[in-house]
């Protein structure tokens, strides 16, 4: 059996504990007890999440497990030396060690991240920078793993890294089992990116977001201007207006930015030939979507699935 500590402190965050449930449905797919779950702090008892919530955890003590995890909060704060104490004898002792959101910074005031690659939530990534240089900061990935420490991006993505721990000790498919009977998407790619280009482009109005999101789920059609009007019932003109008002950018523009979202996530996620993605997304071809990617991300799109299949190797 597989012995999991999750270390709480007072005002952690409670979606942190979202990874729980990724336990538990494990223990229910395989049916058997993979998992002991052990929630953990300081001096044990009730300890009071951001939200008010009260959780009952046990004290340190002696005990020692397999992989140990510890909760993010919403404000970065300084970690009290019993806990630094307590991740350095894991650091010694555990197979892996973990952190979600903030909680990398419990990590780093451990000395635990010094010259590692590590992630945080990107609205804490600067003063993860400024704070502890000798990180190799990647602050737009979801999760990172480097030499037994992993280390997650903010709120839900604390459930992508306790599905890839899942799929690391169980298999591909229970780990996809567990995640649908979550209801969530299968363990998205470490290194995709913590933002959403319909999240970022943030219209104000109904109309433009309707327009959005039938973009997103139509790429394969040529979404013209002209079809994206007729969908929100507006001439062209008055929606080419609107939607650089509300958005800061062009259509086309923004249509080039969710079908490279949505092909980096195919070439992240699968073994999906480079010519299907292209056309799936509506690139229509590699090269068209070749330098999409390159003014997106700097990069092609076979750099992107060698660095994905490293990273997973």
């Amino acid at each position: 059996m597989i012995r999991v500590g999750i270390v709480l402190y007072p005002d952690f965050q409670l979606i942190s504990l979202a990874m729980v449930s990724v336990f538990e449905y494990a223990n229910l797919s395989l049916g058997k007890p993979l998992y002991q779950l052990t929630l953990l702090s300081e001096g044990g008892g009730m300890v009071r999440a951001s939200a008010g919530v009260e959780i009952n955890t046990a004290p340190f003590g002696h005990a020692r497990f397999d992989t140990l995890l510890v909760v993010g909060d919403y404000d970065v704060t300084e970690t009290s030396p019993a806990v630094i104490a307590f991740l350095r004898k894991a650091a010694r002792h555990s197979r892996r060690l973990g952190a979600t959101c903030t909680g990398a910074f419990n990590l780093a005031q451990a000395g635990l991240l010094a010259g590692k690659r590590a992630t945080t939530h990107w609205f804490h990534a600067t003063k993860m920078r400024r704070e502890y240089p000798d990180v190799k900061l990647e602050e737009d990935s979801i999760f990172v793993h480097d030499a037994g420490v992993w280390t997650s991006a903010g709120a839900t993505a604390g459930i992508d890294l306790a599905l890839t721990l899942v799929e690391e000790d169980a298999g591909a498919e229970t780990a996809k089992l567990v995640a649908k009977k979550l209801v969530v998407y299968h363990r998205r790619s470490g290194g995709q990116s913590q933002h959403s280009a319909l999240l970022e482009m943030l219209p104000r109005t109904d109309r433009i977001h309707k327009a959005l999101a039938y973009a997103k789920a139509h790429l394969a059609n040529e979404l013209s201007v002209e079809e994206l009007a007729g969908v929100v019932h507006l001439s062209a003109r008055q929606f080419s207006r609107a939607f650089r008002d509300e958005t800061g950018q062009s259509p086309a523009k923004a249509i080039e930015r969710l079908r490279t979202e949505a092909a980096r996530l195919m070439i992240e996620s699968g073994n999906v030939p480079i010519e299907v993605v292209a056309k799936d997304t509506g690139f229509g071809d590699p090269d068209r979507m070749r330098r999409a990617f390159l003014r997106a991300y700097g990069q092609p799109p076979q750099v992107i699935r060698r660095a994905t299949r490293h990273a997973a190797a």
